[in-house]
């Protein structure tokens, strides 16, 4: 436990010594006031582009904006959040490899499964910090400007999408514990979240695809109930455990 909590530390202590940390935080920040933001300044800019666009012939009306399009706009902007998060977090194994740290970490007796699962943990924290700050943010906003109320399932929707986060998050572990690159934890981690992507184009399947979860606007919206996403969500967790899972066994095999 005591090297657990040490490399937890050495984790921590890495994060805001690189400046990864607050380079992460200012962008969820922005993220979190962007949504509402450009919520509220939506029917100003359709009166601005009124006159040009009337000449065309497009006639443009009142729009009444509720905390909905705020939150619309949060799960427009929430993925740009995750592909920073993965860039950024993408090197946190293969940087010791590269560098040599790790080995040295580890002739002194550290355990590799200790190592691992530091990190792992330091991530899904990371992931979740930022995650719920950007979505408190959209939320202090959205109930000062609107009425959040209107937003049906606003917090299941937000687990899902966190969710989602997480078994990406997962991927990222287990594609560092095999590649020796960034290049290729990005690569390999794309590919898994694309595949999800297009599978998801079949209706069969839709339901069942970790990529489902983030369609929290149908939730808010009350296009989709929440049983819906159910077994969406057990089958992310599912994976996203075992992609932790055999991290471990790949990683204490793996020549460094």
């Amino acid at each position: 436990m005591r090297a657990f909590l040490a490399c937890i530390r050495k984790e921590g202590l890495e994060l805001l010594r690189s400046g990864r940390l607050l380079i992460l935080l200012l962008i969820f920040v922005f993220l979190g006031i962007l949504s509402p933001a450009t919520a509220k300044i939506t029917p100003w800019l359709l009166e601005t582009m009124a006159d040009s666009l009337a000449g065309s012939g497009i006639t443009v009306h009142a729009v009444n904006i509720t905390a909905l399009d705020s939150w619309m706009q949060f799960f427009k902007n929430i993925p740009l959040g995750l592909i920073a998060f993965i860039l950024l977090e993408s090197g946190i194994f293969t940087g010791e490899y590269q560098s040599g740290t790790l080995i040295l970490s580890l002739t002194k007796g550290l355990d590799r499964r200790t190592v691992l699962l530091s990190k792992a943990v330091m991530l899904c924290a990371l992931w979740t910090l930022c995650y719920w700050l950007c979505f408190g943010i959209t939320y202090a906003y959205s109930a000062i400007y609107w009425d959040n109320a209107v937003a049906r399932h606003l917090l299941l929707s937000a687990v899902c999408w966190w969710l989602f986060g997480l078994w990406v998050t997962a991927l990222t572990v287990f594609f560092s514990a095999v590649a020796k690159n960034g290049t290729a934890v990005l690569a390999g981690t794309g590919v898994c979240v694309l595949v999800s992507v297009m599978l998801g184009m079949l209706p069969k399947l839709k339901a069942y695809l970790p990529s489902f979860l983030t369609d929290g606007y149908s939730l808010v919206s009350g296009f989709a109930a929440p049983r819906e996403f159910l077994p969406a969500a057990l089958i992310t967790l599912a994976l996203g455990i075992l992609a932790l899972a055999f991290s471990f066994p790949v990683f204490s095999k793996r020549q460094l």
